[in-house]
């Protein structure tokens, strides 16, 4: 029997990658999007490369009312779900505290704490129905320290860290895994979404060493989701060697 994951945020970066990385392993997939059209192409090119069944459903995790309109009512052969990967997420700006965007901090809260929770809240119930599962919550290196000009931020990532540890203590009696995997500086189109699309800075973040990619992510996330039944990976921080954590990287 085939395995099915739901993927947020598929279209680009660590999520695309992951979904191409488990159609690859014979698995089923629903992946999630804002952008229609990238979502829908990913989709017609896993299901013709990898001979999977792959759902594409679009809306954006901030809106807890499409969230929730789709995720609840998926049909019933979509409904067994083994892994959730609650990947979409977003930096914005980088600003010192008293020059910060207030818009820019709603985004991020938005997005990586309440985006993540209405995802998590609306798949349990198929968890809990069918007495297994695994929800695998991508944080970030910034949920462990944080760095100048990463404030809120470096909250978001927290919050999921925080969440995380939550979700293992209260989800343990229906047996569903959780875990938490932080990434460090991955060459992805993260840094160019938080400078808004600069790519000058966006390129001089991967300068002079060389960063994770997003395939290196999706391999981790593999190897935690097929891992034996008695067996989960709580907590999991991953950075390039060049990384010591989310502030010190040694370039060349």
């Amino acid at each position: 029997m085939s395995k099915t994951i739901l993927i947020t945020g598929a279209t680009s970066g660590f999520g695309k990658a992951i979904a191409e990385k488990f159609a690859s392993e014979g698995w089923n997939c629903i992946i999630t999007g804002r952008r229609k059209e990238r979502l829908e192409t990913l989709a017609k090119s896993l299901a013709e490369k990898n001979k999977v069944k792959i759902l594409p459903l679009v809306f954006d995790v901030r809106n807890k009312t499409a969230v929730f309109e789709q995720l609840t009512n998926l049909p019933t052969e979509w409904q067994y779900i083994d892994v959730l990967v609650n990947n979409a997420g977003l930096a914005l700006g980088r600003d010192n505290f008293d020059q910060a965007n207030l818009d820019d901090w709603e985004t991020m809260i938005d997005t990586n704490i309440k985006g993540l929770l209405y995802v998590s809240k609306a798949i349990v119930p198929y968890f809990t129905k069918n007495k297994k599962g695994h929800i695998i919550n991508i944080g970030s290196t910034a949920a462990k320290d944080v760095y100048p000009m990463g404030n809120v931020y470096c909250a978001t990532k927290h919050a999921v860290d925080s969440i995380s540890q939550s979700q293992r203590i209260e989800l343990l009696p229906h047996h569903i895994k959780v875990t938490a995997i932080h990434p460090g500086a991955a060459e992805t189109e993260f840094s160019e979404v938080r400078f808004k699309g600069d790519k000058v800075k966006s390129t001089a973040v991967y300068t002079g060493y060389d960063a994770l990619q997003a395939n290196d992510i999706a391999d981790v996330t593999y190897y935690c989701a097929t891992l034996p039944p008695h067996v989960c990976i709580n907590d999991l921080v991953i950075t390039c060697t060049a990384q010591a954590n989310s502030f010190f990287t040694h370039k060349n």
